[in-house]
């Protein structure tokens, strides 16, 4: 294969950047899984483990495509030197990852501030991963390499989504830290509603209340639904237009005997 150009060097070193951070993140999730203690959030520390062995592999794949090496750097120097860098450089990142793995296991004052260290380091791995691959995606662009921005944005997207899923987890470890370490009575206390907001139910109860219970409510409630206003108004307007009519009737009873008298005077 002829050596690669200019833009395809490029490429390259950045590909290898993004494939060092697998390798790294890949070391430090095994060691977050084995000591995740909330099953849902292991569940997807093991999903994104499975990602990121993928991401790595496809990343090696299109630097080979390009014509480099996974990991290699081009130093100067005699080629004996060289080698010697490459072998330096290709396992550096994951002696890091090796070394940070146990470190992450052993941090925090408890369990629970243990998850949340952990995920606050996934978060921030997850940001410079993005932030990678979003640099090689507008690079390839640039350079009109139509497979390399498919797959940078492929995994960038991969990546945004678990740095979501980490960006809400990392509130409820937060208070898993409070309730563990602070005591209660130097906690803010809930106030009733919302209290009855996260009740399990509320909602489901007040919809399968009997028809007369709820007809009671609203009742109480002086009816203040549409539909029961309009009934209302419907109500005064009959009530209103009835004594209208008798009040004719009457009115018309004494004309009809006046006539009847004039009549018979004029006999």
């Amino acid at each position: 294969m002829a050596n690669p150009s200019v833009a395809q060097q490029k490429l390259i070193q950045y590909l290898n950047e993004a494939y060092g951070l697998e390798q790294r993140l890949e070391s430090a999730l095994e060691a977050h899984i084995g000591v995740a203690s909330y099953e849902p959030y292991k569940k997807r520390l093991r999903e994104h483990l499975t990602e990121t062995k993928r991401h790595g592999r496809e990343v090696g794949k299109r630097i080979k495509q390009l014509g480099g090496e996974a990991t290699t750097i081009d130093p100067p120097g005699p080629s004996a030197v060289g080698d010697a860098a490459q072998a330096v450089i290709g396992g550096a990142h994951k002696a890091v990852a090796f070394v940070q793995g146990p470190l992450h296991a052993l941090r925090g004052t408890s369990d629970a501030e243990r998850q949340l260290k952990n995920a606050k380091s996934e978060y921030s791995d997850e940001a410079e991963e993005i932030a990678t691959y979003s640099a090689i995606e507008a690079l390839a662009g640039a350079l009109a390499d139509r497979d390399t921005q498919l797959l940078a944005r492929a995994i960038r997207r991969e990546e945004e989504r678990m740095r979501s899923y980490l960006e809400k987890e990392i509130p409820r470890f937060t208070r898993g830290v409070v309730k563990a370490e602070i005591p209660a009575s130097q906690r803010a206390k809930a106030t009733r509603s919302r209290a009855k907001a996260r009740r399990p139910g509320a909602k489901a109860k007040a919809a399968g209340a009997p028809a007369s219970t709820r007809a009671k409510a609203r009742a109480a409630s002086g009816g203040s639904s549409p539909r029961a206003k309009a009934a209302g108004k419907a109500g005064a307007r009959s009530a209103s237009a009835r004594p209208r009519r008798r009040t004719t009737a009457k009115a018309k009873a004494p004309t009809r005997a006046r006539a009847t008298t004039a009549g018979a005077r004029a006999v």
